[in-house]
């Protein structure tokens, strides 16, 4: 049964019935709102039977005893509160909503006895509240006499905290961000069938009753423009490959935008040059990056942030159809430059390649950061706990570092350099598409770096994160949302007006 979250805040709140929760910091005696919760005291008599020591989201369950105003406490440990940061407070909020079963209201109280708890904590709890509660169940079907026949359960919560007007403002910018989060989960796990390239362009449109400018090119339209490399690894699907274009125009009409572009391709089989049948299902996970880019632009325009942003994504699915292009096709590029396909499961650069110079001739942005599910060879250096950064420019590097702490969607700088320029030179064309085994992560960087020119770029590759990434206390889903929050943050940090 999935569940929703109704949040709001409060001084105090009248307890009548349900479940309250505490925070409870390992140098305070009492939580706050104890006294309230828990008039008889059964607390300080639980936690002593249980040896509660209020270690980092360790946790308390107590009946609450006859004459009590609530039915259950559940205390949940913070640590030492004055230690911790964003990412912790959104960890507690997914910690909380995970005991939360079979219950119509909370009150929760999150400031902690002799800490400053203040309202960006709380809408971070918030928040973590919201993306714990995600699940993608749209395909189960429950049995006729499942009590809860599939439909999806309200809980009231109150969150209880002394900083409540500034708490209320935060939240808002932070249910725009769990929005896009949870676009971008929704995209990823979406069984490939259902979401194909037009249907995703569908999803990109529909945000225009957001205030965004959408603009969907097809395949005509893109091959007027020259865009041979995207065509060609669409060709092998009767699904029509498409180029979206989305536009948040919240600063001011002189300031440059930012851009982000996605690798979208909906389904890979690897093509000609096709996978191994073991695991080819995760395949249709291989648009994380253009669902991160178009969560992203959900988020900066639902909370209005003061900033031109382009989103730009290429969707297509790669498949071995008898018109399928095949290792030995030489493509040009939009740019020009021509492309000798070594192999065709090395497609997600050759979509990216035309869908960033596009980006770069038409809008002049002040950076370009491209998103990409692109090689297994980032999983090998990295595993699941880094994103892959490749960047052009030192500043959009730290910036980009910096955010990824700040949200803990983590990233690590690799290298970029000339020399690996000679492993994707081509005997018959100005480049291949793959450089072979070894360094294939930077070699795959070191081909999109040939289509940005001198503009600051940053190729996160985020075949580890975006998919089948490690869960934890705000995410329980396959597909992660991974680069929402980080790209949110990079906004908000440095490029505001």
């Amino acid at each position: 049964m999935s569940v929703k979250f109704e949040i709001s805040f409060a001084k105090s709140v009248r307890l009548n019935g349900g479940l309250a929760i505490l925070l409870k910091d390992t140098d305070s005696e009492l939580p706050a709102g104890a006294e309230s919760a828990d008039p008889a005291n059964v607390f300080a008599k639980a936690a002593r039977i249980a040896r509660f020591t209020a270690k980092g989201l360790s946790s308390l369950d107590i009946v609450a005893p006859e004459g009590s105003p609530v039915d259950r406490i559940f205390v949940i440990g913070t640590g030492k509160a004055k230690d911790l940061n964003a990412h912790d407070w959104l960890k507690l909020g997914g910690g909380a909503a995970a005991k939360i079963r079979n219950v119509d209201k909370v009150a929760i109280f999150v400031d902690v006895p002799g800490v400053e708890v203040g309202a960006k904590a709380a809408a971070d709890f918030a928040l973590g509240m919201l993306l714990r509660a995600y699940s993608f169940d749209t395909y189960k079907t429950k049995k006729k006499d499942d009590e809860d026949n599939g439909a999806q359960k309200t809980v009231k919560v109150t969150i209880v905290t002394a900083n409540v007007v500034a708490a209320k403002k935060l939240f808002s910018a932070s249910e725009a961000i769990a929005d896009g989060v949870i676009l971008a989960r929704d995209l990823v796990n979406e069984p490939p069938n259902v979401l194909g390239p037009v249907e995703f362009s569908a999803k990109a449109k529909a945000l225009e009753k957001l205030g965004v400018e959408v603009e969907i090119l097809t395949e005509r339209e893109m091959r007027r423009l020259g865009m041979g490399a995207l065509l060609g690894v669409a060709q092998g699907s009767v699904r029509p490959p498409r180029l979206v274009i989305m536009q948040w125009k919240g600063g001011k009409p002189k300031d440059k935008p930012v851009a982000f572009i996605g690798k979208g391709v909906v389904f890979d089989t690897g093509g000609i040059s096709i996978k191994p049948a073991a695991g080819m299902e995760d395949m249709k996970g291989d648009m994380g990056g253009a669902a991160a880019v178009t969560g992203l632009i959900h988020t900066l325009t639902a909370r209005g942030a003061k900033v031109n942003a382009i989103g730009v994504i290429g969707l297509v699915e790669n498949m071995p159809d008898g018109n399928a292009q095949r290792p030995g096709d030489i493509v040009t590029s939009m740019s020009g430059q021509t492309i000798e396909v070594i192999n065709t499961d090395a497609e997600g650069r050759l979509v990216l390649c035309d869908a960033l110079w596009y980006t770069n001739d038409r809008f002049k942005p002040q950076f370009m950061i491209n998103l990409a599910t692109l090689t297994g060879a980032i999983l090998v250096a990295l595993g699941n706990l880094h994103a892959g950064l490749f960047c052009n420019d030192d500043k959009l590097a730290n910036e980009l570092t910096a955010a990824g702490l700040a949200t803990n969607e983590r990233l690590w700088r690799m290298p970029l350099g000339k020399d690996y320029d000679k492993m994707i030179d081509s005997k018959f064309a100005d480049m291949k598409n793959t450089g072979g085994r070894h360094a294939g992560s930077i070699t795959a960087a070191q081909f999109l770096k040939r289509f940005v020119q001198e503009t600051p770029w940053a190729h996160l590759d985020i075949a580890g994160t975006a998919m089948g990434s490690i869960q934890d206390e705000i995410n329980q889903s396959w597909g992660s949302g991974f680069g929402v929050r980080l790209l949110d943050e990079l906004v908000r940090a440095n490029y505001e007006s």
